[in-house]
């Protein structure tokens, strides 16, 4: 009896798993496949997969695309992905505060939005002299470190195209494309952008970007007034590290 019930549940898990990557096929190719082109690409039977799609179907987990038969992912997929996604303000949190009790300095996240990096959320540091900017806040891309750490993720054609626009209304000191480019690489390299005077006169900052599940890009900076800047620049560097690997392992 042991026995039975050890193959029912692994044939039950196999279930799960086929299912599962069946479900992956129709997300990397969501305009539609045909029973036929989903048997191919997961490597089983069409009877097989004909009985699973079926029950996905009665879930609502798949749905038909078209008059022909095509099948792509369901509308409850779409409500299974809202209910489960994170509040990445909430879940990266404590990095920032432990980065702000480490290196006593202001630490944000921001997020890629509209072309523009948006303050989410903002641990103020313990100096005196401290930078502050409000949650809502909007910055540009090309002059500031959280900007560059995002656009270093980017493909580099929709890096030219965003950096393009913003240099454009640089007047007659405006930084060539090709120079920001190869800025944008060594950051790949790193993995930490910086900000030395060009965003706002007197602050520098240093950053990381990440992405989420679900392709949304964040960036975590930690401004400094200039004065001091150059003195915590290595160590700094350190500890961005050292948190980009911490919220790695969350997200």
């Amino acid at each position: 009896m042991d026995s039975e019930k050890k193959a029912q549940s692994n044939q039950g898990v196999q279930v799960i798993s086929r299912a599962a990557e069946i479900l992956r096929v129709l997300k990397n190719d969501n305009s539609g496949l045909s029973l036929g082109q989903i048997a191919e690409r997961v490597r089983l039977p069409r009877s097989t997969v004909q009985r699973i799609v079926n029950a996905l179907l009665s879930e609502r987990l798949v749905m038909s695309s078209s008059a022909e038969g095509g099948l792509r992912l369901g509308s409850e997929i779409q409500s299974l992905a809202a209910a489960g996604r994170v509040n990445m303000t909430e879940l990266v949190h404590p990095v920032l505060t432990d980065l702000a009790r480490r290196t006593k300095e202001t630490v944000d996240l921001a997020v890629f939005r509209d072309e523009h990096m948006v303050f989410l959320d903002q641990v103020v540091g313990t100096h005196r002299l401290r930078t502050v900017s409000a949650v809502g806040e909007v910055f540009p891309m090309t002059d500031t470190a959280n900007g560059k750490a995002a656009l270093s993720l980017f493909e580099d054609d929709r890096v030219a195209a965003i950096a393009s626009r913003e240099l454009k209304g640089g007047g007659e000191s405006q930084r060539p494309l090709s120079d920001f480019l190869r800025e944008i690489e060594d950051i790949r390299k790193t993995g930490i952008a910086w900000d030395l005077d060009e965003h706002t006169q007197g602050i520098s900052a240093a950053g990381f970007a990440f992405q989420d599940p679900v392709g949304l890009t964040y960036a975590i900076s930690v401004p400094v007034p200039s004065h001091r800047f150059g003195a915590l620049k290595e160590s700094l560097a350190d500890q961005l590290t050292d948190a980009r690997a911490a919220v790695l392992k969350l997200v």
